[in-house]
């Protein structure tokens, strides 16, 4: 169990989800807290990792570190997405094992699922059908983890758990037009729509797919409450329970900025996965359940991404 003085390292901290992490782990009092930006720890060097691990001695870990994007990222470039997380993940959680660390929990992706796989996706899911091509690289490795933590439970005992989140979004998210998700790059673009005073915004494809999104301040507690809570080898779903189709975000996204023009669909982009929807029931089950609403969510990822422009001028 976590006490308020455990060693814990949340690998990735200054990203998205690992800040979020850190941010819970404080709000809950937890003091002994272990972060290293990409500078003072390359992930991909195993040698450095693994001293890092020696020299540390964390007891709990949290694996929020991987490289991500969106459509156009995975799909032009696969071999970052594939080898880089392959290797993340290896180095932190062979060299948990080695350094004797009491429990780790590795954060996967909903793009694990089939692309077509029954909705809403259950964990048994799993490798029953082709992934979706546009993120195949990223889904294969973060498939590679949970499997790699199940092993380890196996072989060693090692109490490893995995969570699959479904698409986040939150302060300190990414909003490069050409690396992002869904959610940030409309942000950015209906801001620099309204900036512009364009009569109309091109986002892709049809905006027919459905999706579900969860505040990244939301997962935290839940990777919080897992990291207390949970122990099997199965890993667990962590969603919101809602979905709606990239339109309707389109159309809530430019409501939350102030964007009043057009929005246009260029349906010669790819839509990606029609439908992706987390069942969440086992989590939900055991206690938890999001506590930020879509649009609210929105309104303050959109102070993040002002707060955060205003910064760089």
């Amino acid at each position: 169990m976590m006490r308020a003085d455990s060693r814990i390292y949340v690998a990735g901290h200054q990203g998205m989800v690992g800040s979020a992490i850190w941010r819970e782990l404080q709000r809950q009092g937890f003091t002994r807290l272990i972060g290293r930006t990409r500078a003072e720890l390359d992930l991909l060097d195993g040698p450095a990792v693994a001293r890092f691990y020696a020299e540390e001695k964390p007891e709990f870990v949290f694996v929020a570190a991987a490289r991500v994007g969106g459509i156009h990222a995975n799909d032009t470039r696969p071999v970052d997405f594939l080898y880089e997380n392959l290797q993340i993940q290896n180095h932190l959680i062979h060299g948990a094992w080695r350094a004797g660390v009491r429990k780790l929990l590795f954060l996967g992706s909903s793009c694990i699922y089939p692309r077509l796989a029954p909705q809403p996706m259950k964990e048994e899911h799993l490798l029953t059908g082709p992934l979706e091509p546009t993120n195949q690289w990223y889904a294969v490795a973060k498939i590679a983890g949970i499997k790699l933590c199940q092993a380890f439970r196996r072989q060693y005992g090692c109490d490893f758990i995995s969570a699959m989140p479904t698409n986040l979004y939150g302060p300190n998210d990414n909003y490069d037009p050409m690396s992002s998700h869904v959610l940030p790059a409309l942000i950015r673009k209906f801001h620099e729509g309204k900036a512009a005073g364009a009569e109309a915004v091109t986002c892709w494809g049809s905006g027919a797919p459905l999706r579900e999104f969860l505040y990244a301040d939301d997962l935290a507690a839940a990777c919080v409450f897992l990291m207390r809570h949970y122990s099997e080898e199965a890993f667990i779903n962590v969603g919101s329970g809602v979905e709606l189709s990239i339109r309707e975000l389109a159309g809530m996204v430019a409501r939350v900025v102030g964007f009043t023009g057009r929005i246009v669909w260029d349906t010669s982009q790819p839509d990606g996965t029609p439908r992706k929807l987390l069942d969440s029931t086992r989590i939900f089950a055991l206690g938890w359940r999001p506590a930020v609403e879509l649009e609210r969510g929105i309104r303050m990822a959109y102070e993040d991404f002002l707060a955060r422009a205003a910064a760089a001028c």
